[in-house]
């Protein structure tokens, strides 16, 4: 199969181009070439860009994902540390659940006030208290760099 140019990379990869490059700065993709100004790509890099998705989407950073590849470009990948993230999932599942009940509990709630609520003050003492953690964590789909 021949190379494909950046836009149809981008295309295919649902990607902007700039991503593209990004990628290329980390060491994360290669072109094969150059066809003019255009960057070539072998079709492979098709699957490399669906594991950086991959591992984007479960949290793991770009330098993570950078060590999850061989210097010659072949997946590498750290059982530990699918465990690890596995974990961290599970961990932040239980507290979105918490969050998930809390605001639903609150949104219902009967008591004059809030601050009336038994369960409601129980939930803000947990918090205090650090039973319940709290993180400040950038939404999923807030804008970030690629």
């Amino acid at each position: 199969m021949p190379d494909l140019d950046i836009a149809e990379v981008a295309r295919r990869a649902g990607v902007p181009a700039s991503t593209l490059r990004y990628y290329e700065e980390r060491g994360l993709i290669a072109p094969a070439g150059r066809r003019g100004l255009r960057r070539q790509y072998d079709p492979a890099v098709l699957e490399r860009l669906a594991l950086i998705a991959l591992g984007r989407s479960a949290g793991f950073s770009l330098d993570e994902i950078a060590r999850m590849f061989a210097p010659d470009g072949r997946p590498r990948i750290d059982p530990q540390a699918l465990v690890d993230k596995a974990d961290e999932l599970d961990r932040t599942i239980r507290e979105l659940e918490v969050l998930r009940d809390s605001l639903r509990h609150t949104a219902a709630c009967p008591a004059p006030s809030h601050m009336e609520c038994p369960t409601f003050r129980r939930i803000i003492g947990a918090v205090v208290s650090g039973v319940v953690t709290v993180s400040a964590r950038r939404s999923p789909r807030a804008p970030s760099r690629p």
